[in-house]
């Protein structure tokens, strides 16, 4: 009989406990102990920036000088990498039963950290893969996340960290990041907006289904006043998931691209390090 790796024993762990995230992530704002043990295990040095789904705002993404999807910001990223694995399943969806989005759109990890992720959880894939492996997750309907999250290195037992950088497709209802409300502010600012992008409610659009209100927003950032549409700047990570779920194109996702250079170089340094 094989021996099971350290990997598929944490996804069997996760798969019974994923539910406790939002009560774990409390904690960090309840107690300076908690706060102090939560970051140290599973954030400790994250740098990870939102980028927005594609699936409608590719025509509606208002950029200065020329046509930019940013989703490039990714796919730049990956061009540079030689250690490219794709997860097989993401952990999230399975975990909890997902009916909404696909199961088979894993994490894509990079770095040469990736070469220690046991193969019973990804496989190593070319660059050609990975950047279809980001269309796949776009055309789902999904969001994207990329960054150094120290919680990947945790639960697949792979060191070092700093060598590791997780690109995550995520949906409104599963995501892990979810728990973004829940965490202290200081953990919850170590997962950003992409620079120069801005996401605005049009009134003269808005039919008031309230659907963007509606289990759609993963950080809170959308709230009715006065029966109009209020989004928190401070809060808003900008995944673009409320636009595409509006009907009425009523929110806008507008995005100044002069940044896009300098959001590549520091993820893909962030591997360097």
């Amino acid at each position: 009989m094989r021996r099971k790796s350290f990997a598929e024993i944490s996804i069997f762990v996760v798969n019974r406990i994923f539910n406790w995230r939002f009560r774990i992530a409390g904690l960090t704002k309840k107690s300076k102990i908690a706060k102090k043990v939560i970051n140290k295990m599973l954030f400790e040095k994250d740098d990870v920036v939102i980028i927005p789904n594609t699936l409608k705002i590719n025509k509606k993404i208002e950029s200065e000088g020329t046509e930019f999807l940013p989703t490039q910001v990714i796919k730049d990223v990956i061009k540079k990498c030689d250690d490219i694995v794709i997860m097989e399943t993401c952990l999230c969806r399975t975990s909890s039963k997902c009916e909404d989005y696909p199961h088979d759109i894993g994490c894509i990890f990079l770095g040469p950290t990736s070469r220690k992720i046991p193969r019973t959880v990804g496989h190593d894939a070319t660059v050609e893969e990975a950047l279809a492996h980001v269309d796949k997750a776009d055309a789902a309907g999904l969001s994207h996340l990329i960054g150094r999250n120290k919680i990947d290195s945790v639960w697949m037992n792979v060191r070092p960290d700093e060598g590791l950088l997780t690109i995550c497709h995520c949906c409104p209802c599963c995501c892990l990041w979810n728990v973004v409300p829940n965490l202290h502010d200081d953990i919850a600012k170590k997962i950003y907006r992409l620079d120069g992008l801005k996401v605005t409610w049009n009134e003269d659009k808005c039919k008031n289904c309230l659907k963007c209100l509606k289990d759609i927003c993963m950080f809170d950032a959308i709230s009715l006043e006065n029966d109009k549409i209020i989004i928190n700047q401070d809060k808003c990570r900008g995944c673009g998931l409320c636009a595409n779920s509006c009907k009425f194109d009523a929110i806008d996702v507008n995005y100044n691209d002069k940044t896009i250079d300098g959001v590549v170089n520091r993820m893909y340094n962030l591997i360097e390090e």
